[in-house]
């Protein structure tokens, strides 16, 4: 206990983080059985039965390509790396020749990761067979 730092500004910081992680940790641990112990497990039925005067529900297979989720990673890739140019815009002026060397750095590499994902093929939806 010799070593221990109560004073320290971050320690608040630090005892904050180790509570928060217990209380995700307990939290989800106690959803999870929670759910367990509500959920209903006969609804297989009630989804497949006809609602009003609807075609018979057939089940089907759920077949997500994984085109989907790539695409996505790509678009949200793209999305936050362009937010990221606003405080650029802002501070323009005030970073100088710097800051423009900078975003046209970050630009290059932007425009390879495009290209790059372009070659693969990432941008072109496919059907699923």
């Amino acid at each position: 206990m010799e070593h221990m730092n109560f004073a320290h500004p971050y320690f608040g910081a630090f005892i904050f983080l180790l509570l928060s992680s217990v209380a995700f940790f307990v939290t989800t641990v106690l959803a999870r059985w929670v759910s367990r112990k509500l959920a209903r497990l006969d609804t297989e039925k009630l989804k497949l039965t006809i609602y009003e005067c609807g075609p018979e529900v057939t089940k089907q297979p759920n077949k997500i390509s994984a085109q989907f989720y790539l695409f996505a990673l790509l678009f949200i890739l793209f999305d936050v790396e362009i937010i990221f140019m606003f405080p650029w815009a802002i501070d323009f002026k005030v970073l100088g020749m710097f800051g423009f060397v900078e975003m046209i750095s970050f630009i290059i590499l932007l425009a390879i990761g495009f290209v790059y994902a372009w070659k693969k093929g990432a941008l072109e939806w496919h059907s699923i067979k």
